[in-house]
């Protein structure tokens, strides 16, 4: 089978209870160069997209899935239960993985928030349908964005849209929320977002509440402080020769990714640029026009 007719069958298979498309298949398997046999690691699970592509790939090939969300991983346990032992499933985010103790052919991450995720209404990831702002990745935390839109003080909100959510209107729309909160909706938080924003910005190319939700969901997850650690310790899960790929959806996970690993002595970069869909995948899915993939080789 192709990498191309890999590719296209990762689009094919439903999961319940969220459907998922993996993004740059074809790259993914390429730049992996998955061997009959080897070991790897899929460090994002979520619905199992690229665990299948790899489990496809190469006969006896076997597979580690993580992922902290538990419909993640019911949904992926579901979608390749066909290949028995060959896959298996940890729990948890995969910053704290033991790489120390692993020996893997290749580790791929998909990073950010999942297709999913942000179709299942009640997750509060979108703004597109009325849901409770809660944003946890792991529903085993406490903090969710409803705890600090309505308890941070302004300054605290303002960083978090300014810093994680790139939002250049972050004290203007923090001092609004601060006004009129309590909030209990994501569609409540998001139109007194769009209210407060001049009316050029409110009718541009996105919705002004866009990066205003990444942030949030950025500070609710820890996700840049669980990529940081990922970056320093994922390698020590390497085999010599082995190689790691990160999939970034924007561009502070993408100078994350590019910077650490370029760090690293025992680490050869084999993107100097980031790779990204092709016109083909963008068309058949739009959520993957941000989409930018690294990959490195364990040298030492």
């Amino acid at each position: 089978m192709s990498l191309t007719e890999i590719a296209q069958n990762s689009r094919d298979f439903n999961s319940t209870p969220f459907e998922h498309i993996s993004v740059l298949a074809r790259e993914v398997l390429e730049y992996l160069q998955v061997r009959p046999g080897g070991r790897y690691l899929d460090a994002t699970l979520g619905a199992g997209g690229h665990s299948r592509l790899i489990l496809e790939a190469a006969p006896e090939t076997q597979v580690v899935g993580i992922d902290r969300d538990e419909m993640a991983l019911e949904t992926a346990r579901q979608n390749l239960g066909e290949y028995g032992d060959r896959i298996s499933f940890w729990r948890g985010n995969f910053a704290e993985f033991p790489y120390y103790e692993a020996e893997f052919d290749g580790i791929i991450a998909d990073l950010g928030v999942s297709s999913g995720q942000l179709d299942v209404p009640e997750r509060g990831f979108s703004f597109r349908q009325e849901a409770p702002l809660d944003m946890r990745m792991d529903c085993r935390q406490s903090l969710t964005a409803g705890e600090l839109i309505n308890h941070a003080d302004e300054r605290e909100l303002a960083d978090i849209f300014y810093h994680y959510g790139e939002e250049r209107l972050s004290r203007r729309i923090a001092r609004a929320i601060v006004q009129q909160r309590p909030f209990s909706t994501t569609t409540e938080l998001a139109g007194a977002i769009a209210a407060v924003v001049p009316r050029r910005y409110r009718y541009g190319r996105i919705h002004p509440a866009t990066r205003v939700f990444q942030g949030l969901r950025i500070a609710v997850n820890q996700e840049l402080e669980s990529l940081e650690t990922w970056l320093d310790r994922a390698p020590d899960g390497l085999v010599l020769g082995g190689r790691i790929g990160a999939i970034s959806f924007h561009s502070l996970e993408d100078r994350l990714v590019k910077h650490r690993w370029r760090e690293q002595e025992r680490l050869k970069v084999l993107t100097k640029k980031p790779i990204c869909p092709q016109d083909d995948e963008r068309e058949a899915n739009p959520r993957s026009r941000s989409a930018k993939l690294r990959f490195a080789q364990r040298q030492g």
